[in-house]
């Protein structure tokens, strides 16, 4: 009777130490996905700087997204740094997203995003060269993106005969 009266004993305290210890590990996995989001989002920005505070990159973006073809020697490599980490970006939130730590809402603001730029020739023109160095998982779903064949929006009222690279 001692022994049924102790394992009960046991029992009732060992149960509320396991739902605090539960809730423990998802507010635990909830600060860990919120972490990650927020440096994803710090990349971002950082990478976006070189369009809002270099007006000659900016310039040479936007022509980029239009022809990559068109861009001399210096500007295609330029205009192909940036969209490597541009889509190594895109590439690592896609895998946050497999791995549940981006919402399906977040991971859908990020594919519309994505949708956007490779509707534009340049930026297709671009993935043909560079497709081969990113993984197939996400090489697929890029590729799954253009073969929607979206219109291009996004820069389409941007005049690219008005463009004034600023002199050094």
């Amino acid at each position: 009777m001692v022994t049924a009266i102790a394992q009960l004993a046991t029992v009732a305290v060992g149960i509320p130490s396991l739902i605090y210890f539960a809730v423990q590990i998802r507010e635990q996995t909830r600060e860990r996905r919120q972490s990650a989001v927020n440096a994803l989002t710090v990349q971002w920005g950082d990478l976006t700087k070189a369009l809002h505070e270099n007006a000659e990159f900016a310039a040479l973006f936007l022509r980029g997204v239009h022809s990559f073809h068109d861009l001399d020697a210096i500007s295609r490599l330029r205009f192909s740094a940036f969209q490597n980490r541009f889509f190594k970006n895109f590439e690592g939130m896609y895998y946050s997203r497999r791995e549940g730590i981006l919402s399906a809402e977040l991971w859908d603001e990020i594919e519309r995003t994505m949708r956007d730029f490779l509707a534009y020739d340049g930026v297709r023109q671009w993935w043909e060269t560079r497709k081969h160095w990113h993984s197939e998982v996400f090489a697929r779903v890029v590729d799954a993106i253009i073969a929607r064949r979206d219109e291009p929006k996004a820069y389409s009222d941007y005049n690219l005969d008005e463009i004034v690279v600023p002199k050094k």
